[in-house]
């Protein structure tokens, strides 16, 4: 699977609320981003499901992050924003055009397992801290 635009504005606003000294509210960043505002709160509310980031009610609200961000894995902002796990190869995707119809079983699915549990554990040991 590849990254869409929701890891990217997951990432980019959490930036941006890590910089804030008070909570931001969706509009606020979509403006500062030139993010669509409706695509946006989506994401901030699968993060703030995720318990990644906090959402405060009322006139001063807006959103601020739940953890420090040395204890915010890539892999769960990943798995928040895109609503489901990184997958290097989905062979599921190609079920009807499978060679030899053994999904799952065929001689390469043994690298592509090893390869996917070293992209999970690269992501898993990856934090928010390391790239921002």
């Amino acid at each position: 699977m590849l990254l869409t635009r929701a890891t990217e504005y997951a990432l980019l606003s959490l930036d941006t609320i890590r910089r804030s000294e008070k909570p931001i509210g969706a509009e606020q960043l979509a403006n500062e981003l030139c993010i669509p505002k409706s695509f946006l709160a989506k994401i901030l509310q699968n993060l703030a499901r995720a318990e990644i980031l906090e959402s405060k009610k009322g006139a001063q609200g807006g959103f601020i992050l739940m953890r420090d961000v040395d204890e915010i894995s890539v892999r769960e902002i990943i798995l928040a924003a895109e609503g489901k796990a990184p997958a290097v190869f989905d062979c599921t995707q190609y079920a009807a055009t499978c060679p030899n119809g053994s999904i799952g079983t065929c001689s390469i699915s043994p690298f592509l397992a090893t390869f996917q549990n070293k992209v999970d554990d690269f992501l898993e040991g990856l934090m928010l801290g390391d790239i921002i």
